[in-house]
């Protein structure tokens, strides 16, 4: 089925003129004032829509174009509308796209550039429908408030329900930023302990002279400033789950106590004289090369097998296929709410920009960009700016139309098949295209079949 688009001008000659030139790709819906244009929203759910703001009784002003605006993104927030405007308009349709709209553009019309903006919106409308149906689909399989539809996602969370019933010490693996924290407390969660304490402590945080106290605690006058006895963390965390995390970071003097806790789970304060039973599960994480300080002596072997029992390795956000983006609606929805800022969506340049961005801080940085874009946005529109991508958005084009057509249609069929695994009726279907058309264009574009 081709997918339906909206166009609502009083002009009925423009109207059959955007209908002679989009009627091959599109299933067109006609509307010549604001009432047919919700009427036919309503009723046909369209992706998008080409609004005219000069409409009916007041053609001569913007007024009624605006208030259709307005009208269609509240019985539809998702649906994306263009404002198509004269010169005179430009101020205002800027405006609009402050209120909601997805772009404009002046009137007269190119029919490319038309076709190109067209192909662009309904892609972004596609993405965030596949995002609204992975959520949903999704919704009961997050971690800890983690997501992920990757393939190495998936393989990180079946490593967690299986990890999760046993009481084997786990080592997780990952750059900063990735999510090691959230992976141990998704095991306690789901493991018979989550009754008991989750007790986090950052080793690179602590001085080493009270990393030992931290971890061990002390007894009364076992060190200057020792006034009571006092329990370290793997005490605390008797009977639920120990979080060490920067293991890597812990002086070797100390990895020989922590690995005697390991094999006898029995401890010994400091300054104390006697052995005390503790029933504590250790999760550690790094994101250092382990192995790499065992040659170099900094890091024991034997602790490093003991803790290694299980590793679970988070990748980077970057080798997390299309996560990015499934993240970024996430927190942008999740923000928006707590904001209290409905209609927020991402621009397509701000799409861009996150698609381009290597994210070397992972899912905590592409967080906290979100976050701070939704604070700091004034419009419903967020833009690179407000990610503070604004250099990644400045890249420049393709310089030439058909480079930028070709582009975009190479996405569009690479992502079909992707997305139907290589199903070329499929994903011929999904394109609104036939089995022949899609074998020409990938040809043309120099995919392969898959």
């Amino acid at each position: 089925m081709k997918p339906k688009l909206l166009i609502v001008d009083d002009d009925e000659e423009i109207q059959t003129q955007m209908k002679w030139a989009l009627a091959k790709d599109y299933e067109i819906l006609r509307a010549g004032d604001r009432a047919s244009a919700v009427e036919l929203s309503g009723t046909h759910r369209p992706a998008v829509a080409l609004l005219d703001l000069g409409l009916p009784p007041s053609p001569g002003a913007p007024d009624e174009g605006l208030a259709t605006l307005a009208d269609l993104l509240a019985a539809d927030s998702s649906i994306k509308v263009i404002i198509v405007s004269g010169q005179g308009e430009k101020d205002i349709a800027l405006r609009a796209v402050g209120s909601g709209a997805y772009d404009f553009l002046c009137k007269p019309v190119e029919i490319d550039l038309l076709e190109l903006v067209l192909k662009r919106c309904f892609y972004v409308a596609l993405l965030e429908r596949e995002f609204r149906e992975v959520r949903q689909q999704f919704q009961g399989e997050t971690f800890e408030g983690m997501l992920g539809t990757s393939a190495r996602m998936q393989t990180v969370f079946e490593s967690i329900r299986k990890v999760a019933t046993t009481d084997a010490p786990v080592l997780v693996l990952g750059e900063s930023g990735t999510g090691k924290e959230m992976v141990a407390r998704a095991i306690h969660q789901r493991s018979a302990r989550k009754a008991g304490p989750f007790v986090a402590i950052n080793c690179s945080a602590i001085p080493e002279t009270l990393l030992e106290s931290e971890l061990f605690g002390h007894e009364k006058g076992a060190f200057t400033g020792a006034h009571v006895q006092r329990k370290g963390r793997i005490e605390h965390a008797s009977e639920g789950t120990l979080f060490l995390d920067e293991i890597g970071e812990i002086p070797l003097q100390l990895q020989v106590k922590l690995l005697r806790f390991l094999q006898e789970q029995r401890i010994e304060r400091v300054g104390g004289r006697g052995e005390i039973e503790v029933d504590t599960r250790v999760i550690a994480a790094t994101n250092a090369d382990l192995k790499k300080g065992m040659d170099e002596g900094k890091f024991r072997e034997d602790l490093f097998y003991r803790l290694a029992v299980v590793q679970i390795v988070l990748p980077p956000l970057r080798d997390r296929e299309d996560d990015t983006r499934f993240l970024a609606q996430a927190f942008l929805q999740r923000f928006a709410a707590e904001n209290k800022k409905t209609g927020l969506v991402f621009g397509p340049e701000a799409l861009r920009a996150i698609q381009q961005h290597a994210w070397p801080g992972n899912v905590r940085e592409l967080e906290n960009r979100v976050r701070r874009a939704v604070i700091m946005s004034e419009g419903k529109r967020l833009t690179p700016e407000d990610l503070e991508l604004a250099e990644l958005a400045t890249r420049p084009h393709p310089a030439l139309l058909k480079e930028a057509r070709e582009a975009l249609e190479r996405d569009m069929v690479q992502h079909a098949l992707k997305q139907h695994s290589g199903n070329i009726t499929a994903a011929a279907n999904s394109l609104g295209v036939s089995r022949p058309t899609l074998y020409e264009l990938m040809e043309k574009l120099g995919i392969q079949k898959p």
